[in-house]
């Protein structure tokens, strides 16, 4: 991975976009970050995290500061990255969530956090995501480690930097996992392991099989052996082992095997005896159906020469009820002529009463009127037409009448109201003039508030700091003046020490040895010891306290530096004025900005109620010419409505005669006509009645006379229903086929009877015996069925034991071998290092970045300390494997990482992760790093061993890799050529200078 391009805006400390070009230091290798402390160092790899993972190192479990302090209100906040990962190169840009203004009113609004991730694609930016958990998701495919791996290997953050190093074996075998590509032998561990358990659930199954079949078949001999009351099924107690159970099955089946051959030749006893009761049963159950048979015939046929008589009368009734149906018709043809010729007559007086009623008389010529009636009724019509019309023309002319008071109402009052609107708009214009020219200054007073509110916090931040201020100063005086006096302390106690050194050396004088000083053998005259001497001890305590003094004096002085620029910054930023002044400044600036808001807001009004007089002045002149078209049209409606009202009255006039309307005299007529109708159709249809009625007299009279019968009375009486003539032919038939059926059976059944005994043989005995013989026979065949099926039954269980068997022993040999195989690669026993297979390969892994490590470990500690890759136990059962130790050259001993001091473990650290990048890169397949950011941690190290930690990063110049350095010590500024210098401006926005060695070339 490469990062290329970072811009950053509204971000941390940064206001103003701020951008890093980062292939710019692609010919140097390795570049300082450096400013003063808070200026904004670390926020430049805060925006890498940010853009990458939406969150950065130092606010995982705290407080998410990403927008800027210094932002306005209007300033965006983003972040935009560009990287390449293997060989595409990526755009990602975010913005978090954040407050802004509304685009309505004077409230604030919050801006959701939004990103977008895009691709180059033959030099253009293509979309790949455009919301936060898409380009998340997408992400995590590209870059292949989640945040806490990329702090780990790529982005060394404060207080992270050495995680790596002191991680618990689970940790880092979770990172390894992902930068190799191990996730594969995980899932072969898992993949045998499921293979594993569903080999052991197979042999279990087995193993479940072959019990349950023992199971049932012992269960089998159990209820055979109670069934027969055989006591010998199981052969006293049931052996313990598979296989002797299953020999005691063996014997079962030979058993009912033998219980089958007897249970057969019993059956077929039984069916024998059975067939001879049965045959002998059919034989006198035959007999006495024939004896019984007979009997009845002889008494059936007595039954039917008991009623021929009666069925003869029955058959005579029958033949003149035949006769008198064929004159049925007729008759009822007579009756129904008689009954219409009587209705005829009754309809013809009915309609002669009313025609009198009405003033007409019997004698009339009716045809003659009828017609008169009906053409004065075809005049009268087409004048009712007429009529109608004339109802219409008068609602019309009133309607009309109406519509053109109302319209000529509505002229007036919208000529009154179209006089009122000159005046309405001069009054509106004028306001409105006043009002735009009060709302103008509205920006230029915003600006105002905003700088006032600016400058006044500035204030209160200048007063705050200037008491800091003097506090600092008055104990940076402190601290100075202790640090002089520890100075001269050391200075006296240093002129003592050698003031007294004669006396030191003469103490060490014994006769016969040479004077350090003169070589001399005698000493005459040695100096006497001082009386208040300083040892090393005095004078390394006295040091100790100057160097003491000299620092809390320095840390003292740099808090009253910082305080005394900040002090300056913010008075400048306040203008030189003081709070008090500035609050009231403020508060005059915002009361006319309240002014100027309300009159832009009276601008909008004012505007609007001229726009809608202007409409409605529009919209009465239009209305003003519809109303006048519309009353020219109303008018002529009118006049014509009057002329044609007038012709209507005279034609109907006329045809109303002396009623009070047209429809009135239709009326009358119609009726008139209708009862003359009545009574002419009356006198045709009785007429054509009686002649109908003689006719079928005449008829009726012919019939009867050419009969059997002698009159119409006798034609009655004879006739009979349909169900009873039904009935009495069914009877005789009936009867007639009875006897012929009953004499040919009884003679059939005295033929039978011939040569019978009289006796009746007792059928009950007979019956009793053959169901005795055939419970015997059921019993035999059920026993049968039982031998057999409790025979076939061991038969195929004893077959699906051995089938059983068989499968056992093959599965637990193929299980013992997977399960071996399985619990080896999961690190359970017989793998007594208890390292599962991905643990073993990242081991192997491990070991290589250890040998990277080292070579520049053993370097930057002088040769002190060499990593060690550990696959000793762990306590309590834990996974071995990925521990990591330090051999101390000092003492010959293995050490925990987490006993370095601050200063080894940052170098450990930093050896490890280089170790690590070298590694993962030249592995094929694997994630590059190309580019490595180290934050802070060179300022534990002493000169020499910095030194020796710079000369390793420099190095890895020839791998092509991109190192960033965070760092304050003054020694690396004048190592390190190619920089990035974060400013913190007089205005408090922090911005970022970039330099590199190829810029200046």
């Amino acid at each position: 991975m490469k990062l290329h391009r970072l811009e950053l805006t509204g971000f941390g400390p940064f206001r103003e976009k701020q951008t890093v070009d980062f292939d710019a230091f692609d010919r140097d290798g390795v570049f300082l970050i450096s400013g003063r402390t808070g200026a904004g160092k670390s926020s430049i790899l805060d925006g890498v995290s940010f853009a990458l993972y939406g969150s950065v190192p130092r606010y995982d479990n705290g407080e998410r500061r990403l927008r800027s302090d210094h932002s306005f209100l209007g300033d965006p906040t983003e972040v935009r990255l560009e990287f390449t990962v293997g060989g595409q190169r990526w755009r990602v840009t975010r913005a978090p969530e954040y407050e802004r203004p509304a685009k309505r009113g004077d409230k604030l609004t919050t801006e959701i956090a939004r990103a977008e991730l895009e691709q180059d694609v033959d030099g253009e930016w293509v979309g790949r995501a455009a919301k936060p958990r898409e380009v998340a998701l997408l992400l995590d495919e590209v870059l292949g480690l989640n945040a806490q791996q990329f702090q780990q290997v790529i982005l060394l953050a404060q207080n992270k930097f050495s995680r790596f190093l002191l991680a618990r074996n689970d940790e880092r075998q979770q990172l390894l996992r992902t930068l190799f590509g191990t996730k594969r032998f995980e899932q072969y561990k898992d993949d045998l392991e499921e293979r594993r358990r569903s080999a052991q659930r197979e042999l279990d199954a087995a193993g479940d099989q072959v019990r349950t079949l023992l199971e049932l078949a012992e269960a089998a001999m159990t209820q055979q052996s109670g069934a027969i009351g055989d006591d010998g099924a199981t052969d006293g107690a049931a052996p313990l082992d598979l296989a002797g159970r299953r020999d005691v099955v063996e014997r079962a089946r030979r058993r009912a095997d033998y219980r089958v051959e007897q249970a057969d030749e019993l059956r077929q006893q039984a069916e024998s005896r059975q067939t001879a009761l049965a045959a002998t049963y059919a034989e006198l159950v035959e007999r006495v159906r024939v004896l019984d048979d007979l009997a009845a015939a002889r008494r059936r046929l007595d039954d039917l020469d008991a009623v021929a008589d009666e069925v003869a009368a029955g058959e005579r009734r029958l033949e003149r009820a035949r006769a008198a149906e064929a004159l049925r018709a007729t008759l009822e043809q007579a009756d129904r002529s008689d009954e219409a010729a009587g209705e005829a007559r009754i309809a013809v007086e009915r309609a002669e009463r009313r025609w009198t009623e009405a003033g007409g008389r019997v004698d009339d010529d009716i045809a003659a009127l009828v017609e008169a009636l009906t053409g004065d009724i075809a005049r009268w019509t087409d004048a009712l037409e007429r009529e109608h019309e004339l109802t219409h023309a008068l609602a019309d002319r009133d309607a009309t009448a109406g519509e053109i008071a109302l319209l000529e109402e509505q002229a007036t009052l919208l000529d009154a109201q179209h006089a009122l609107l000159p005046a309405e708009r001069e009054r509106l214009s004028t306001e409105l003039a006043a009002a735009t020219l009060a709302a103008a200054r509205g920006d230029e007073q915003r600006v105002r508030v905003g700088e006032l509110a600016a400058q006044a916090e500035a204030a209160g931040e200048a007063e705050r700091l200037a008491g800091e201020l003097r506090e600092a100063e008055e104990a940076y005086l402190r601290t100075s003046d202790a640090a002089e006096g520890a100075a001269a302390a050391v200075t006296d106690l240093l002129r003592r020490r050698v003031a007294g050194r004669a006396g030191e050396l003469a103490a060490e004088l014994a006769d016969g040895a040479a004077c350090p000083v003169c070589g001399a053998l005698e000493h005459p005259h040695p100096a006497p010891p001082a009386p208040d001497g300083v040892t090393d001890d005095d004078l390394a305590d006295a040091e100790s306290a100057r160097d003491a003094a000299a620092a809390e004096a320095r840390g003292a002085g740099e808090r009253a530096a910082l305080l005394r620029a900040d002090h300056a910054a913010a008075t400048a930023r306040a203008g030189g004025r003081g709070s008090d002044e500035l609050a009231d400044m403020l508060a005059q600036a915002r009361d006319e900005l309240t002014s100027t808001e309300r009159a832009a807001e009276r601008v909008a009004d004012l505007t609007e109620k001229r726009d809608v007089l202007d409409r409605l002045d529009a919209e009465a002149a239009e209305e003003r010419s519809r109303l006048a078209a519309a009353l020219a049209d109303a008018r002529e409606r009118s006049a014509v409505a009057t002329t044609t009202l007038a012709r209507l009255e005279r034609d109907v006039a006329d045809a109303r005669g002396p009623f009070a309307t047209v429809a009135e005299r239709i009326a009358e007529a119609t009726e008139r006509r209708d009862l003359a109708r009545a009574v002419i159709e009356g006198r045709r249809a009785l007429a054509h009645s009686e002649a109908t009625a003689a006719c079928a007299a005449n008829d009726r009279a012919q019939r009867i006379e050419a009969s059997v019968f002698a009159d119409v009375g006798e034609v009655r009486e004879a006739l009979l229903p349909e169900s009873e003539r039904t009935s009495l032919t069914r009877r005789v038939a009936e009867h007639a086929a009875d006897v012929a059926a009953t004499r040919a059976r009884l003679l059939e059944l005295e033929l039978a009877a011939a040569g019978l005994p009289d006796e009746r043989p007792d059928l009950d005995a007979a019956a009793e015996a053959v169901a005795a013989g055939d419970r015997a026979r059921s019993e035999a065949i059920a026993a049968h069925r039982d031998a057999v099926n409790a025979a076939e039954t061991m038969g195929d269980l004893l077959r699906r034991i051995d089938d059983a068997f068989v499968a056992v022993s093959g599965l637990a040999e193929r299980t013992a071998t997977v399960t071996r195989l399985a619990d080896t690669v999961a690190g359970r026993a017989p793998n007594t290092r208890k390292m599962d297979l991905e643990t073993f390969v990242l081991a192997a892994e491990l070991e290589e970045i250890v040998a990277a490590a080292n070579l520049r470990l053993r370097d930057m500690s002088s040769g002190r300390y060499t990593l060690h890759h550990s696959d000793a136990l762990q306590a309590r059962g834990a996974a071995s494997g990925l521990g990591l130790e330090v051999l101390d050259a000092h003492t010959g001993r293995l050490r925990s990482p987490q006993s370095l001091s601050g200063g080894e473990t940052f170098l450990a650290s930093l050896a490890l992760a280089l170790g690590l990048a070298e590694v993962v890169t030249g592995r094929a397949g694997g994630i590059r790093l190309d580019t490595l950011f180290v934050d802070e941690g060179f300022g534990s190290l002493d000169p020499e061993t910095l030194e020796l930690a710079m000369r390793t990063l420099d190095e890895l110049r020839a791998g092509g890799r991109t190192v960033g350095v965070i760092s304050h010590v003054e020694g690396m500024k004048e190592q390190l050529a190619a920089q990035i210098v974060v400013e913190a401006t007089r205005e408090g926005p922090s911005i970022i200078r970039q330099e590199a060695l190829s810029e200046r070339d």
